[in-house]
């Protein structure tokens, strides 16, 4: 069997798992297996990266949230994606010389409509403080160690160790680590091969594996299931097409990125 789906590379995710089935994980806390993951929050509709796109998509039951952080100038956590304030604000200038008084300062939204002016660009603890506690935050981390140590950190300090996947580049895992080497982990460093990236994860036990889409791939069935049977869950990233949402889930993949949250969710609901 052949899936008509683009997939080719991998990023291997973090170390050890919070069980669910854990004493600690309250029924509240209990996370879902399958779903859509809002990239950058409900980005369709709302400005990306900010509040106001990640109430709409817990709004919508989104069940897992990605986002970005980076650090100010006087290392501060916020979140955007781009190295400058640029493209999403009515400011200029790159994240790490700004500081976070100065990005406050910033219009976040009126890019996007001017229903959302005024908007801000929010800090980690900010969007951590609104999350629900059972869905998956999508924690993507753009800078370095001291970075990595900072993002640990505050997910520690806010109690969303059993619901954050943080991903990142060496440096940043390294600070990660430095807190604390059981918190989850997406390294986004690429291997030379999938095999590399699937071996590895499975013989270092890590616990999310995001794959990238790119084109069709015979052999995905077969890596999917070897993922399912060593219980990596599988991040996808992306897909816009209703259609291939129950094909998707169907086929082992966890979580699937999108921008059109509106549509894949009603997709997805039609699959239970």
């Amino acid at each position: 069997m052949k899936l008509s789906i683009g997939l080719v590379f991998l990023f291997m995710c973090s170390t050890t798992v919070f069980s669910q089935d854990s004493p600690k994980i309250q029924e509240q806390d209990r996370l879902p297996e399958k779903g859509i993951c809002a990239h950058r929050g409900a980005n369709e509709t709302h400005p990306e990266n900010t509040l106001a796109a990640f109430e709409e998509a817990i709004r919508l039951g989104a069940q897992m949230i990605e986002f970005d952080v980076q650090l100010t100038k006087d290392n501060q956590l916020v979140i955007m994606h781009d190295d400058k304030v640029n493209r999403t604000t009515n400011g200029r200038g790159y994240v790490s010389n700004l500081t976070l008084d100065k990005i406050k300062k910033f219009d976040a939204g009126k890019w996007k409509s001017r229903k959302f002016k005024g908007e801000r660009v929010p800090t980690l603890k900010e969007v951590l403080d609104i999350m629900p506690r059972n869905i998956w935050l999508n924690i993507h981390l753009k800078g370095d160690e001291r970075l990595g140590a900072a993002t640990a950190e505050a997910v520690i300090a806010a109690n969303r160790t059993h619901q954050s996947v943080i991903a990142c580049e060496n440096d940043a895992a390294k600070g990660v680590k430095s807190v604390n080497a059981n918190l989850m982990m997406c390294n986004m460093e690429r291997l030379t091969t999938r095999a590399d990236y699937i071996d590895g994860t499975i013989e270092n036990g890590f616990a999310f594996l995001q794959i990238k889409s790119s084109r069709d791939d015979e052999n995905i069935l077969t890596d999917l299931k070897k993922l399912k049977e060593n219980g990596i869950k599988v991040n996808y990233f992306h897909s816009e097409e209703e259609t291939e949402v129950k094909a998707l889930l169907e086929a082992g993949v966890n979580f699937i990125l999108t921008d059109h949250l509106v549509d894949m969710l009603n997709a997805f609901s039609k699959t239970n």
